[in-house]
C-alpha cells in the first residue's frame, strides 16, 4: 500500500495547482491499494478540478477494465526486469514502445533546417498530440512524444 498525503492542499501555488495535485494523486494510484489524502481548511478550485479529473480517469479505467475483462492485481518483478522493460526498441519504421506499437514518425523531422516559426508550429502540434495521449491515458505514447519534443527543442535551439 502507498499513501500520499498533501498537507496544506488548500494553499494555492505551484505545488498545489490542479496539475501538480493530479500528478501527486496519480503517484498513489499506481499502487493497487494506494491512497491520497488532501489536508486543508477548505476545498479550493484546484482541489475540485484535481479530484474531478481523478474521478474521471478512475471511471474511464474501470470501464476499460470491465470491457476487456481485466482484474487489477499487483506485480512482482525484480529490478532488472523493470529496467529492461523501460528501454525502447528502434527499427526502420520508427520508435516502438513496450507493447510494440510505433510511437511516432516525428523522429524523422529535421528541426535544424526549419525556420523558427515552423519549429514553433511543429512543437505546438507535437505538444497537442502529447497532451491528447495523456488525456486518453496513453502514457507510453505521451512519454514518447515528450522525448521527441525534448530532442527537437535541443536540435532546433542549439543550431
Amino acid at each position: 500500500m502507498s499513501l500520499v498525503a498533501i498537507l496544506d492542499a488548500d494553499k494555492e501555488g505551484f505545488l498545489r495547482s490542479d496539475r501538480s495535485l493530479i500528478q501527486t494523486i496519480g503517484r498513489a494510484a499506481r499502487n493497487l491499494h494506494g491512497k491520497a489524502i488532501l489536508y486543508g481548511d477548505k476545498i479550493t478550485g484546484s482541489m475540485e478540478r484535481a479530484i474531478g479529473e481523478t474521478e474521471r480517469r478512475r471511471e474511464k479505467q474501470i470501464e476499460h477494465n470491465k470491457i476487456h475483462g481485466i482484474v487489477p492485481k499487483g506485480i512482482d518483478k525484480s529490478v532488472t526486469d523493470i529496467l529492461q522493460a523501460g528501454h525502447l526498441v528502434s527499427n526502420k519504421k520508427g520508435r516502438k514502445g513496450k507493447a510494440g506499437r510505433v510511437l511516432a514518425a516525428e523522429d524523422n523531422i529535421d528541426f535544424a533546417s526549419l525556420s523558427p516559426a515552423k519549429v514553433a508550429k511543429e512543437l505546438k502540434r507535437l505538444e497537442e498530440k502529447m497532451f491528447q495521449h495523456a488525456k486518453d491515458l496513453e502514457f507510453e505514447e505521451a512519454a514518447g512524444m515528450r522525448d521527441i519534443i525534448n530532442k527537437a527543442k535541443a536540435v532546433a535551439f542549439i543550431s
